[in-house]
This record gives structure tokens, sequence and C-alpha cells, in this order.
């Protein structure tokens, strides 16, 4: 796997050379190495390990249903203590580009969430949006904040 523009973590990999894992903290499993995983899991003890996000908050890979019985899927999923979504996150490869479609992903998943902030990573690039519902905007920070500052 590629070097990321995310600080370095004790990884911890199993599995096969041809099918290996990757150990995922929230899920408290090894699951398979894909590319986006390995954003996802640099992204996630980035979080937690620099920006201090309680790990208690977060989870990944959670089921949402539309009402047409549709299921999708975000990537992870910050709440509050009262167990509120909080935050989206989306995880993309390094390979894939941010583009807008990367961003009307992570907006359809907000429509059933309705969600304070948005993230997106791809491990090279890192964006944080606040969702502004009352001007129907949003603001984009430079940076991802720290969580005492969400």
């Amino acid at each position: 796997m590629i070097r990321l523009n995310l600080p370095d973590y004790q990884i911890k990999l199993s599995g096969t050379q041809e099918k290996p894992t990757i150990f995922d903290i929230l899920r408290n499993k090894y699951v398979a190495l894909t590319p986006e995983e390995w954003v996802r899991q640099h992204f996630i003890h980035y979080l937690i390990e620099h920006l201090d996000y309680p790990s208690a908050l977060l989870a990944n890979e959670v089921n949402l249903q539309i009402q047409n019985g549709k299921k999708l899927r975000a990537d992870s999923v910050l709440y509050e203590r009262d167990l509120h979504p909080k935050i989206i996150i989306e995880y993309k490869a390094p390979s894939i580009t941010l583009t807008q479609k990367v961003f009307d992903q992570i907006s359809a998943y907000n429509l059933l969430l309705h969600v304070d902030y948005l993230m997106v990573s791809n491990g090279m690039e890192n964006y944080c949006c606040k969702m502004d519902y009352k001007n129907k905007k949003y603001l984009l920070f430079k940076d991802i904040p720290n969580y005492k500052n969400l």
C-alpha cells in the first residue's frame, strides 16, 4: 500500500499475501485490506489519536435504509453522545480523485441522516464541511477540526 497524507500508526496486518487483512479498531476484527480500507484505518486513527475523537462514538460500515427499501452503507459515522449522527465520513482509494460525484454520494447519505458535518478522504486529500441548512449552503474547513471544536 502507498504512503498517505495522514499520520502513521501502529498498523496490524494479518491474512495471506493473496488475501491480506488489516485490523479495524472500531469493528474489533480483521477486515479485507483494500485501498479504501487502508485509507479508512489511517483516517480513523488520525481522528482518534491526533484530533481526540472518541472511538466509542465512531462506527464503520453503517447501514442506512431509504424509504423504497434500497440500502446504502456509510463508510463511517460519528455519533453525538445521545447517539444522533453528527458526521458522515466517506473514503475513496488514493487513486480516486475527489470529484463532485464523491460529494454527491455523501450528500445522498446526508438526506437520510441530516448531520452537521461531512468528511471525505482519499488519504491524499481530506475535506470537511459544516452544513448550514438554514441558508442552504456549507462551510468548507481548511483542515479537519479537532473534536472539541465541532
